[in-house]
């Protein structure tokens, strides 16, 4: 008898219907962070569905909806009939943790979600969503202060992680200043001149963006071996020099690429012999077809920015050669922020 094909598995609907209801998940665990739920229960306290219900002024059947939903996202653990932190909610959700990062869900909740609603407009018209050119300066133009306190910390929290990935795979024991252009709160310096005792550091960025690094360093007591200098590197004619490192970390998705090539040309002539300039993105593959965190990432930046987009590891090579680097390599990162650094080498 002929050899019977092999039964074919029917194709089913269940990965769309996943990925149609994905904000699901965004705004339940969004609307526990907006209504305090991880706060209630920092530290280790459980509280039944009762007992939420009361402390948090909701009635029993959202509060045992939100419990259960939370709970499935592995944002709580359940003991008996009682429900507590799960150890990323408790290390990351909690208000005042070292690493808080409800201020990147609640950025996206109050400013990039109702943004998207209008996402086919932004397809049609190639303008942000998020802010009006022309009438405003840039995204960050706001008459909201919370809006972009929320953004600083949600991206110092993010860029803490980056710069740790990064010291894991790039020795900076080679290295004695580094720029970190665009730098915001200052995670990078932080974090890696706390780091490498031989390094210190300047934070580049706009003077507003300057006072909240300054807060950071007094809080790390690193006044001396980090600092912030007011600048404009997308118009200021030139780099400061007398750095033989520079970070970019999630900066030059937010440009297209005649800016990004002129800021690279800026980095390599600011940097010495035996400089280097490290590009932290989230990086597409080659053949542009993932992976899903910088592909998304990019559409993020079409209702963000005027310009932007994910580039890949072979875009930024072409570039930092054109440029005048001499050597490039592309190393893996296992970060929130990016999953790769681009690194340009000057002989």
């Amino acid at each position: 008898m002929p050899e019977q094909p092999p039964p074919t598995t029917p194709l089913l609907p269940t990965p769309l219907m996943e990925l149609a209801s994905g904000f699901w998940s965004f705004k339940t665990y969004a609307g526990a962070i907006e209504i305090g739920l991880f706060d209630l229960l920092a530290d280790g306290r459980g509280l039944t569905v009762e007992e939420v219900s009361e402390q948090l002024g909701i009635e029993l059947r959202p509060a045992d909806l939100l419990l259960a939903g939370c709970a499935s996202l592995g944002l709580l653990d359940k003991h008996g009939d009682r429900y507590r932190n799960a150890a990323l909610a408790e290390e990351f959700l909690v208000t005042k943790r070292p690493y808080y990062f409800g201020g990147f869900v609640r950025y996206l909740d109050r400013r990039e979600y109702p943004a998207w609603q209008h996402f086919v407009r932004a397809l049609r018209t190639n303008r942000p969503t998020t802010w009006a050119p022309g009438a405003q300066e840039s995204l960050f133009d706001t008459e909201d202060p919370e809006t972009l306190q929320l953004f600083w910390d949600c991206m110092f929290s993010i860029s803490v992680f980056t710069a740790r990935a990064l010291a894991e795979v790039y020795d900076f024991t080679r290295h004695t200043r580094l720029l970190d252009v665009g730098g915001g709160a200052g995670a990078f310096p932080l974090e890696l001149c706390g780091r490498f005792k031989n390094l210190s550091a300047t934070v580049l960025d706009l003077p507003p963006v300057c006072e909240l690094a300054r807060q950071k360093i007094s809080e790390a007591q690193l006044e001396g071996i980090v600092d912030a200098r007011p600048g404009d590197f997308h118009h200021d004619p030139a780099l400061p020099a007398g750095y033989d490192a520079i970070v970019l970390s999630m900066i030059l998705h937010d440009w297209d690429e005649d800016a990004n090539r002129v800021l690279l040309r800026k980095c390599r002539a600011a940097l010495p012999s035996g400089g280097v300039v490290l590009i932290c993105e989230l990086l597409l593959n080659d053949e542009r077809t993932g992976p899903p965190t910088a592909a998304l990432m990019g559409m993020n930046m079409l209702i963000e920015t005027e310009g932007g987009k994910n580039y890949s590891g072979a875009e930024y090579r072409t570039w930092l050669l054109d440029a005048g680097f001499t050597r490039v390599e592309v190393l893996p990162l296992a970060a929130a922020g990016a999953n790769g650094v681009v690194i340009g080498y000057v002989s």
